[in-house]
C-alpha cells in the first residue's frame, strides 16, 4: 500500500480498519515503553493515511481511530492532570507551516506578531508537580487526561532539581530524554545485569522512567517546555504564570533551576516573522547532527499569552502550536550480514549488511559494528529487526537489535578465527581485533595512505603503483620507499624515464615533510591527522616522542589514560621502521616546535612554553571553499597553518570556538558562529593574520 512517494494508502475500508489498528498499538507501546513495532517515520506515514482515509470517508471514522487523540490513543493513566497535556500537529515543509500560520491569523483576527521557536526533544512528555519548591510527583501525558505517576524516578532526572531556588507550587513541563553518552552507559549497564541492550534512547528512556525496583539505576535528562499554576499557588503567582509569554516562561523555569533548551546549542529564541521562523527551523535542523542529544523536529509557538489563549485548544493539540518535524534520521530495517574488512594497521573491522532502507534521503546498506566486543554486548544476531541511526554525514550504525520483534529465527554472528586478509593468526587482546601481521597484512593499503596528500604527498604513488612495487618485491614497507633505485624502478613495465625520474624526485622531495605528517603517515593506531600535529607540536622531535612513556604521552591533549599506553607501544613497535626512515634522510623534526622543557620550567600544566603566535589560545574552525592566498591549501594544510601559528584546529563550532575563517558556501557552522556571537573572518582576512606563516 506504499506509492512511489513513500506514503501509504488505504484503498478500502478493510485496510483502513487494520491501519488503525496498528497505529493504535504502536502509539500504546511507544508511549508506556518504548517498545513499538515501527519507527516514528513509518508511524507518522501510517497515521496520515489514516487521517486521508478518514478525510474522503467521514462516515467511516473508528472510535478508537488516534487521529483526534493525544499520544495516537496512548494508554490512559491514573493521576489526572490539571490542565490537560496535549500532543502537537505536524507539518513537514515549509508551504505547510506558513498555511498553518495563516489558520491561526484567521482563528485569532491578526497576524501573530512574536513566535517562540524551539527544538522538538526526542524524549517523554512529563509533569513535575512542586509543592512550595519541593518535587514531590511525576507524571506521564498518557491520554492527556491522565498519567502515570513515575514518582520513583525523582532523584534520577539531571535538570529536574529536589527543590527549586524559590519555594513556589507550580508544575514544570518537559521532555525526559537520554544523552547520547547517558544512552551508552545506559546500554552498557544494562547488559551487565543480564538485560538486553535499548534499540535507541528515546526506548532506554521510557524503559528506565516505568522501572521500578531494579537492581541499577541510570541518569536521564530533564528540558522543559511549560510552566503552569497548580491548586496551592498563589494567585499572585498564578496569574503572573498565565499572563507571560512562552520565552519569558522558560527564562522564569531557569531562574527556578530547572534545565531549559537555554543551556544547549539550540536555544529557544523569539523571532518576528515566519520568514525568521523558518530560518531558524533551518540552523536547528543543521545542528542535529552534532548535538549531544536527539530531536526529531521543531517546535513553534505563538508566544503571546493572549494569542495563545485567542487560538485556544482542540481536544488533541493547540491551534497555537505545531511540530516541524525533520526527515526521520533512524528507522527500523534487518541486518542481513555481517563483512570483516581489514584497514590499513590491521585493524579487523565488522561491517553489518542492511536490508536496504531509505534515511534522510539515501539509501542505507551498510552500518558500523564497532567490534566483536560491541557485538557481543548488543547481542545482535542474523536476521534481527535492527536500528539504523544516520545523521548528516555520519556513517549509519546499529544502535541495538529490536529485540521484540525477534521470531526466534535468529542466528549468532560468527566471528572470524583467522584474517579474512592474509589467513594469519588474530590479536584479540584488545576489543579492536587485529590480524598478527599488523600492517604488513594490508601493505598496499598502508603505503597508499602513507604516499597520500595530507602524509607524505609522494605524486605519482597511488595504490596501483604501490601494488606494482609490492608484486615486484621492491617494497616491503614504508622504508623501502626511500631504497628504490632508477635502474629498478624503470625494469617494472609502464615505467618511462619521465615517469620514474618524477617518482624519484617526489619521494626525495618527501623528505623533507614536517614531523607531524610521518608521524601520520607511519599510521599508529590510536592517531590521525589532527593527534600526530598535537603530538608532534607538544615533543617537537622524534626522539623526544620515542622517550615517552604513557604518562607523558598523557599530557597532549586528547590522549587519555587509555589510548595513551596504545601509542607508547605502538611507536615501540615501530622503532626498528622509524630508525630506517631516519637513516634514509626523512625528516624527524617539527618546524617550529619546541621541545618540552623539563617539568620545573614548563608552563604548570604539563606543556612547554612557548613563543606566542598570530593565533596562540584560539580555537579556529575553518568552513567553506577558501579563496586568494588559501584557496590551493587542503583542509588539512589549513589544520596544520592554524597550529603552526599557535592555533588549535577543530571541525564544529561552540562556545568554546574563537573564530570562524568562512569561506565560500559556508552554511550551518557559519550560522552557528553568528547565533553565539563568534569572531567571523573571509580567508583574505585570515591570510592577513597568518600571513608570516604563509609560503
Amino acid at each position: 500500500m506504499t506509492t512511489t512517494s513513500g506514503e501509504f494508502v488505504l484503498a478500502d475500508a478493510a485496510a483502513y480498519a487494520q491501519a488503525v489498528t496498528d497505529a493504535s498499538l504502536a502509539a500504546g507501546a511507544y508511549y508506556t515503553g518504548g517498545t513499538s513495532a515501527l519507527d516514528d517515520d513509518a508511524y507518522d506515514r501510517l497515521v496520515r493515511a489514516v487521517a486521508a482515509y478518514e478525510a474522503d470517508h467521514p462516515d467511516e471514522v473508528l472510535p478508537h481511530s488516534p487521529t483526534g487523540k493525544v499520544g495516537g490513543g496512548a494508554v490512559e493513566g491514573d493521576v489526572p492532570h490539571t490542565v490537560p497535556m496535549l500532543s502537537l500537529d505536524n507539518v513537514f515543509d515549509g508551504e505547510q507551516f506558513t498555511t498553518w500560520t495563516a489558520s491561526v491569523a484567521r482563528r485569532i483576527g491578526h497576524e501573530v506578531t512574536r513566535w517562540n521557536v524551539q527544538p522538538k526533544l526526542d524524549g517523554l512528555a512529563i509533569a513535575a508537580r512542586y509543592h512550595e519548591g519541593r518535587l514531590t510527583q511525576l507524571i506521564t501525558r498518557g491520554d492527556g487526561t491522565a498519567g502515570e505517576d513515575v514518582s520513583h524516578a525523582i532523584g534520577t532526572i539531571e535538570g529536574l532539581p529536589d527543590r527549586l531556588t524559590e519555594p513556589h507550587t507550580v508544575e514544570v513541563r518537559g521532555e525526559v530524554l537520554m544523552t547520547i553518552g547517558q544512552f551508552e552507559h545506559a546500554n552498557e549497564v544494562r547488559t551487565e545485569h543480564g538485560g538486553a541492550p535499548f534499540a535507541n534512547p528515546r526506548n532506554a528512556a521510557a524503559g528506565t522512567l516505568r522501572a521500578k525496583e531494579r537492581a541499577y539505576t541510570v541518569p536521564m535528562t530533564f528540558f522543559a517546555y511549560g510552566l503552569l499554576p497548580l491548586p496551592g499557588t498563589s494567585a499572585e503567582h498564578a496569574e503572573a504564570l498565565r499572563s507571560l509569554a512562552h520565552g519569558e516562561l522558560m527564562d522564569r523555569a531557569a531562574t527556578l533551576g530547572v534545565n531549559t533548551p537555554a543551556t544547549t546549542d539550540v536555544s529557544g529564541l523569539t523571532v518576528d516573522t515566519v520568514e525568521e521562523v523558518l530560518a531558524r527551523v533551518e540552523h536547528i535542523a543543521g545542528l542535529r547532527a552534532e548535538l549531544p542529544f536527539g530531536i526529531d523536529g521543531i517546535v513553534v509557538k505563538a508566544d503571546l499569552a493572549a494569542d495563545q489563549e485567542a487560538a485556544g485548544s482542540g481536544t488533541r493539540a493547540p491551534r497555537w502550536a505545531i511540530a516541524f518535524k525533520l526527515p526521520a534520521v533512524e528507522k527500523i530495517t534487518r541486518l542481513l550480514d555481517v563483512e570483516w574488512n581489514v584497514g590499513r594497521t590491521g585493524i579487523i573491522a565488522p561491517r553489518a549488511v542492511l536490508e536496504p532502507v531509505d534515511i534522510d534521503g539515501s539509501t542505507v546498506t551498510y552500518a558500523t559494528l564497532h567490534n566483536p566486543a560491541d557485538i557481543t554486548r548488543r547481542d545482535l544476531r542474523l536476521g534481527d529487526h535492527v536500528m539504523v541511526y544516520k545523521a548528516g554525514d555520519i556513517i549509519p550504525r546499529i544502535e541495538a537489535p529490536v529485540a521484540h520483534l525477534r521470531t526466534g529465527d535468529e542466528q549468532p554472528i560468527a566471528f572470524p578465527d583467522m584474517c579474512p586478509q592474509c589467513g594469519s593468526g588474530i590479536d584479540t587482546s584488545e576489543q579492536r581485533w587485529r590480524c598478527e601481521r599488523g600492517r604488513n597484512c594490508h601493505l598496499v593499503a598502508s603505503l597508499s595512505y602513507a604516499a597520500g596528500r595530507d602524509q607524505l604527498d609522494i605524486e605519482g604513488l597511488g595504490a596501483t603503483r604501490v601494488v606494482q612495487l609490492v608484486e615486484a618485491g621492491l617494497v616491503a614497507d614504508l622504508a623501502d620507499l626511500f631504497a628504490l633505485t632508477r635502474d629498478g624502478l624503470l625494469a617494472l613495465d609502464r615505467m618511462g624515464e619521465t615517469s620514474t625520474d618524477n617518482l624519484l624526485a617526489a619521494i626525495e622531495a618527501a623528505k623533507a615533510q614536517p614531523l607531524s605528517r610521518v608521524l601520520c603517515a607511519l599510521g599508529v593506531r590510536g592517531t590521525g591527522r589532527s593527534m600526530s600535529r598535537r603530538i608532534a607540536r607538544h615533543f617537537a622531535t622524534m626522539d623526544h616522542i620515542r622517550a615517552a612513556d604513557a604518562e607523558a604521552m598523557q599530557r597532549v591533549e586528547g590522549i587519555g589514560a587509555e589510548k595513551a599506553p596504545v601509542i607508547v607501544s605502538e611507536l615501540a613497535e615501530l622503532a626498528p621502521l622509524i630508525d630506517r626512515l631516519a637513516a634514509a634522510g626523512v625528516n624527524m623534526t617539527e618546524p617550529g616546535a619546541t621541545p618540552p622543557a623539563p617539568e620545573a620550567e614548563t608552563d604548570g600544566a604539563g606543556e612547554p612554553a612557548a613563543a606566542a603566535g598570530p593565533l596562540d589560545g584560539m580555537t579556529v574552525v575553518v568552513t567553506g571553499a577558501m579563496t586568494g592566498p588559501l584557496e590551493k591549501l587542503s583542509r588539512n594544510q589549513m589544520n596544520e597553518l592554524i597550529e603552526r601559528a599557535g592555533g588549535k584546529s577543530s571541525s564544529s563550532v561552540s562556545k568554546r570556538t574563537s573564530l570562524v575563517v568562512a569561506g565560500e558556501g559556508a552554511g550551518s557552522k557559519r550560522a552557528k558562529a553568528e547565533d553565539l556571537g563568534i569572531r567571523l573572518a573571509t580567508p583574505d582576512e585570515f591570510a592577513e593574520l597568518v600571513a608570516d606563516l604563509l609560503e
